[in-house]
């Protein structure tokens, strides 16, 4: 069968790429075209275009790059048309995805959608479309579920696809980074407008905590002269392909709102989560959004498991402060992996590629 499937930035492309080895293990006969990147292309889909090219955020950026986003969809709209696939794929990406598929499922396309859209931080009424533009939502973390039935709108539960992952990484040992000092890791994020804005504020550690080494988390997307610029002399590793090496060997790490956040936790670094963005998104944001954390860990968790500084709060002095807590062996420390630990019992060990791609294949059978 013929599958198509849209992931619009790094961590898509990630889970994309193991849903699209469960695709062929479970469908000899599977073909896939997609919207995603490396990883996609190498697990055996073919790629049509990149997530470089796809990757806007915030609002204020999302206008000015709006002539090039509404060539995406009618680009996009037309390559579907001309594969006529047995089911559309959509994973998360909603700004591009919901628009996809509501011309899909005018079309008569199947759609699925295989991590939701954070519906429940802002925008709820979106829930009404995917209700009349999905067939199927496959959601990955377990207060979905409730979410959703509050709308009357069933959901399977798959499992959280990064369990799998990290599971997997921490059986495999870590290739020795190059240092004599314990490492502390940063991830400043995939796109270059947050790299621009949060790396020089995290690197202004390496002259408070000499005693350590630091290590930036280079994104696939990005060429290694983003980074150099803005590292200049100073003494830091740049890790390119390596992250999940990095977080093996991390005492503890500065990491850019998303899903690096649960990723870190999983490999069980403490963290601080460092967001900033632009003034007018940012402010736009605090009007729309509804919820208590940006850090997937605090919203699994439901409470303030890892510091998160936002905005005005991500200076220099509030991050030696919490970075300090980590670094310390003790209470603060103890208190944040006590809490790792029930993160995994909470997200459960279900197997959420092979259980989404079976989800999809019964979709496009039927």
């Amino acid at each position: 069968m013929r599958y198509y499937i849209i992931a619009g930035e790094a961590s898509g492309d990630l889970h994309g790429s193991n849903l699209v080895k469960a695709l062929h293990r479970q469908d000899a006969h599977a073909d896939v075209r997609c919207w995603g990147g490396d990883k996609m292309e190498a697990a055996g889909a073919t790629l049509v275009k990149h997530y470089r090219d796809l990757a806007f955020m915030g609002f204020v950026e999302v206008l000015a790059h709006l002539r090039t986003i509404m060539g995406n969809i009618s680009f996009c709209k037309k390559d579907i048309a001309a594969y006529h696939p047995d089911v559309l794929v959509l994973i998360d990406y909603p700004g591009f995805n919901l628009r996809i598929a509501e011309w899909a499922k005018q079309q008569g396309i199947k759609v699925v959608y295989y991590i939701s859209p954070q519906v429940w931080a802002w925008k709820e009424g979106r829930v009404k479309q995917i209700k009349r533009d999905v067939d199927r939502m496959l959601v990955i973390l377990p207060f979905e579920q409730d979410f959703y039935k509050k709308w009357s709108f069933p959901v399977t539960y798959v499992g959280h696809p990064l369990i799998e992952v990290v599971e997997q990484e921490k059986a495999i040992a870590p290739v020795p980074l190059p240092s004599d000092k314990p490492i502390i890791a940063l991830l400043p994020g995939s796109r270059a407008q947050e790299i621009k804005v949060k790396l020089p504020i995290m690197l202004e550690m390496t002259e408070r905590f000499p005693q350590y080494r630091f290590a930036v988390a280079q994104a696939p997307s990005q060429p290694d002269e983003l980074y150099r610029e803005i590292i200049g002399k100073k003494d830091v590793l740049l890790v390119k392909g390596k992250t999940y090496d990095l977080l093996k060997q991390a005492k503890a790490g500065l990491i850019t709102s998303g899903t690096a956040t649960l990723e870190t936790a999983l490999f069980g670094v403490p963290q601080v989560v460092c967001y900033k963005g632009n003034a007018i998104s940012f402010w736009l944001a605090t009007k729309l959004v509804s919820v208590k954390y940006i850090s997937l860990v605090n919203l699994i968790m439901d409470k303030p498991v890892v510091t998160e500084l936002i905005q005005n709060d991500l200076t220099p002095n509030n991050l030696e402060r919490e970075l300090n807590k980590l670094l310390s062996d003790g209470a603060d420390r103890d208190a944040v992996l006590a809490d790792y630990r029930e993160l995994w019992h909470k997200l459960g060990s279900r197997p959420a590629s092979e259980n989404a791609a079976a989800e999809i294949v019964a979709v496009a059978s039927s």
